[in-house]
């Protein structure tokens, strides 16, 4: 795991973002820490398609489900990366909120998604410009260009559009852009990227055998709402486990028990499944 972070690392990650979106660490984490979350994304991901509810369609062969923080061994090394809070600190301030954990894996035969952002833009960021909410990815995988990678219009988080459905997605008329701006992200088990979700992004056709999982790690300034959209918890037991680093910034209740969470069906979802 890279542990050592330059001091001005976060200030240069807060300027790639508001400057094109996203920016990406190479080899935060090590190949053997990517293989057990692997592991742990197929885990739950076989416990959340044994329930209603428990995994959300984001258009064919493609998934999302939402975990708690114990589901993942690695949990507490990801929330308390050195580069994770840099970079978070210089973008929504030191106290900002882990609100979410989850994964997305798009199988063999998913299609394009239309191109999105994954939540309509705050007032925050329409009248201020300020960006309130952050999305780390980490790959489950070696990402190949078969494998349908992730793909983003760099410089379009600020794109603020009367005409976007449901204030997340673009009409077709504006498809020759986004094609226009498109880089495709090939991350290799081990990196990290931090991104607005404003972003406009999809993605692409998987033409490989092989499915491709993706963690998200959802991020929240003080002010942020992203919370309210997600419902991970942790054990008394786990909690008093965590450093604390960590729990001065995890925004989530402390339970007895943990109940499996019942993934909420977006209007996200409904568009991505006509996709």
């Amino acid at each position: 795991m890279t542990t050592s972070i330059d001091a001005t690392a976060g200030e240069r990650a807060r300027a790639a973002i508001y400057d094109e979106g996203i920016t990406a660490l190479r080899g935060a984490f090590s190949v053997a820490w990517a293989d057990a979350m692997r592991e742990d994304i197929e885990t739950a991901f076989a416990e959340a398609r044994s329930r209603e509810g428990g995994a959300v369609g984001r258009g064919p062969k493609r998934w999302y489900v939402e975990i708690h923080p114990e589901q993942l061994r690695g949990f507490a090394e990801l929330a308390g990366h050195p580069w994770v809070d840099a970079v978070c600190t210089a973008v929504l301030g030191p106290d900002y909120r882990i609100v979410e954990l989850g994964f997305d894996i798009p199988f063999p035969g998913a299609v394009n998604q239309p191109w999105h952002r994954d939540f309509p833009m705050p007032e925050v960021t329409r009248r201020e410009g300020r960006l309130d909410s952050l999305a780390f990815n980490l790959t489950a995988v070696d990402t190949t260009d078969e494998m349908g990678p992730f793909e983003i219009a760099p410089g379009t988080q600020f794109d603020d559009e009367p005409d976007f459905g449901h204030a997340m997605f673009p009409p077709k008329s504006h498809y020759e852009r986004y094609n226009g701006l498109a880089v495709r992200k090939y991350p290799q088990r081990g990196d990290i990227s931090a991104r607005s979700a404003l972003t406009i992004h999809r993605g692409t056709k998987n033409h490989s055998q092989l499915p491709r999982p993706v963690l998200v790690l959802g991020v929240d300034a003080p002010d942020g709402t992203n919370g309210d959209k997600h419902d991970m918890a942790v054990t008394k037991a786990y909690w008093e486990g965590l450093p604390e680093g960590v729990r001065r910034h995890l925004n989530c209740p402390i339970v007895d028990r943990l109940t499996p969470i019942t993934q909420k069906h977006t209007i996200e979802g409904l568009v991505m499944g006509e996709a």
